[in-house]
Parts: C-alpha cells; structure tokens; sequence
C-alpha cells in the first residue's frame, strides 16, 4: 500500500523585515572582506519601525562606515518610501564593538570560532538536489522580487512570502498541494488583479520550472485579502531568525546557529557549508540517494569532535567507503574548510535571500569530477 505524505516549507522575500538584518549583516562582513581577508565579526542587525540597530563585534583592519552599508542596503531592498514607516532614512544606531579577546585567542590558532553542529543535506528530489519543498519556495520569493525589480507587476512592494506543500507517495514527490504566496501591493490594486497576476507571472511559470502544476483552488493569495505596509513597521526583523528557511526547510535536521554575519572561522557557517558540500557529491556521485552529514566543533580547536553520515538506507557504498569518499572531498578541519572552498571574500551577501544551498554561484555546490 503506498503512503501518502504531505510536506511544507516556507521561503520569504529578500524585502522581509528578517532578510533586511540578513543582507545588512553580510553586506558589512562583505565590505570587511574586500578590504582585509582575515576580518572577523559577527554581525547582527535589528530593524523595526522606522528605526535600525547594528550589533556585534568584529577584528579588522578594513575601514567601514558600517551605516552607510547599511543604509545603501536598505536603498536597493526598494526601502525608499518614509511614508511606509521604514526607509532608507530611518535612523541607524551603530552599536557592533570589538571582538572579544577570548575568541580571538582560539581563532588566531587556525581554531573554530565557536563550538557547535551543523548539518548537510542533498537528496534527488530536484536537479539542485535539495528537498522540493523549499526549492519551490526559494524560486517563488525570487520569482516575486523579480517581477517587482523589472516592474513587470508595479503594484508589489518588497517584502513577501512563499509556502509550498507538496504530496509525497513512499517517501517521493509526486504533486503540489497546496502553494501559498503572502505579496505586499500598493492601495490602488484591487485583490482580484493582484491574486491573478501573481499567478500568471509567479505561481505557473515557477511550477512548470519543475514540471508541476497546480489548480487555482490550490493557490492563496493574501489570505487575510489585502497587504499594504510592507516591511520593519509591519513586523521586526532580527538577523539569523530564518535559519529554517535558509537551510532545507524542515526537511533535514537543524544545526545550532544561523549564517548570516559570521565570518568562516565561525563554523555555524563554514561547517554547514562544508558538510552540504559533502552530501551534495555524495549523492551527485550516485552513493546515495538521500544523504545528510553531521559536523561539531569545539570553540578553539581546529578539527570536529563528530563526523557522521546518514544514507536513510538508500546508500550504493559501505559506510567504510561513504567515510574515504568524504574525507577524499574536503579536509573537515576549519582551515581546511576556508581554504578548500575559498571562503575569505566578499560571497555572503547574495546567500542572505532565497536561501544559501541549491544555488550554483556558491562554493559549497560545486561538484567534484569524482569521488
């Protein structure tokens, strides 16, 4: 008898008031990069109405006026009207200080930049290998911030949402059931021409991307009707409070810190890269069909304290041969890491919308010839 499942994930715009902290936290580690290759921070951002706060610490030698990032940031996330109660003219609070010493020590040693675990996940569900679910959920916010930035729909302000659920049957995909879009509009727009534009020039072309479809009784617009405020005076936004979205979705386990401002030495960021890398060849390579690999450090040592690959049994190798392939791919340890995938540049804006794996332009999804 087949099992029928359904599963759900979430993507959201790179205007939602969480993805603003996202990119205005990257956007200064990346400025820090350009100019000294060995910064380190981490790097938080909180925006709310009509105002911004930066937090965090960092060791540079770069020279940044972090507002002015933050502020050009906010400019070409489409935040220029004051009348929305969040702009680019919204005041700045800069509070991001020194870093601490104590980090410092175990860094300088080639050592990790915080203790933690992390996760790496592939599966063959989609040609990026990653879950369907939270593909279809990235490609509908890009798709939407797409049609807002070319102005092929000038009614759609930034900021926005997407959900897809999809139908299993024996653990695959097999269907859409449910797709659910959240799309800040201006007042003029009756919810009629929003709901049937967003699904002519979203919802269908990103589905037959893939080669689904869905009925219009399968597709929400708006489900409270209507959406006009985008943005921080809306909801507060936090940095790394999408760490869900940025990974798989749900559909893999969760490591213990997010991404988003943290230089490579922080393995929250450069461990779970490491360890998508490594289930991403391993499944590309046809040893699984399903793959996650597991990493934790320790702060100021330099190799993981854990090192495991699960296959869920779809596994074509032993787990003697998974473990040499793994280690043939990538040296685990943080130095190993940062130089195998040359992490020390200015990469990590662009991974702070529409999620950091599945995505070509990145290190971490480059596949090796073999393995």
């Amino acid at each position: 008898m087949n099992q029928h499942t359904l599963f759900t994930s979430e993507s959201v715009a790179a205007g939602h008031p969480d993805k603003i902290c996202d990119q205005i936290s990257d956007a200064i580690l990346d400025a820090m990069l350009a100019q000294d290759a060995g910064a380190r921070g981490g790097i938080e951002a909180v925006v709310g109405a009509d105002h911004v706060f930066l937090l965090g610490e960092v060791n540079t030698t770069a020279s940044i006026d972090f507002v002015a990032v933050a502020q050009r940031t906010i400019r070409d996330l489409g935040y220029t009207e004051p009348k929305w109660g969040f702009s680019d003219q919204s005041p700045i609070k800069n509070l991001i200080h020194q870093q601490s010493a104590h980090i410092a020590m175990g860094v300088d040693q080639e050592g990790a930049g915080d203790q933690g675990m992390m996760f790496g996940y592939a599966v063959r569900e989609t040609p990026e290998l990653m879950p369907l679910p939270i593909t279809l959920a990235h490609q509908l916010t890009r798709r939407l911030d797409e049609v807002r930035e070319q102005k092929i729909l000038k009614f759609i302000r930034p900021d926005g949402k997407a959900q897809a659920t999809i139908r299993y049957e024996d653990g695959r995909p097999v269907g859409v059931d449910t797709i659910v879009m959240a799309v800040a509009h201006d007042e003029v727009t009756e919810a009629v021409e929003v709901r049937n534009q967003v699904i002519a020039e979203v919802v269908r072309p990103v589905l037959e991307q893939y080669g689904y479809a869905a009925k219009d009784e399968q597709i929400i617009i708006n489900g409270t009707g209507l959406w006009h405020v985008p943005g921080p005076d809306t909801d507060a936004g936090l940095t790394g409070r999408k760490i869900v979205v940025d990974g798989y979705g749900g559909y893999a386990r969760v490591g213990g810190g997010a991404f988003s401002g943290k230089d490579p030495s922080k393995v929250d960021r450069s461990g779970a890269y490491a360890a998508r890398y490594i289930a991403k060849n391993l499944v590309a390579h046809g040893l699984a069909d399903r793959c996650e690999v597991a990493l934790a450090y320790v702060i100021g040592h330099p190799r993981p304290v854990m090192e495991q690959i699960e296959t869920f049994g779809t596994a074509t190798a032993s787990p003697a041969a998974l473990q040499a392939a793994a280690r043939a791919l990538l040296d685990t340890s943080v130095s190993g890491i940062v130089q195998a995938l040359d992490l020390r540049r200015p990469i990590y804006q662009a991974t702070a919308a529409y999620g950091h794996f599945g995505r070509r332009e990145f290190p971490w999804e480059q596949l090796v010839e073999a393995v």
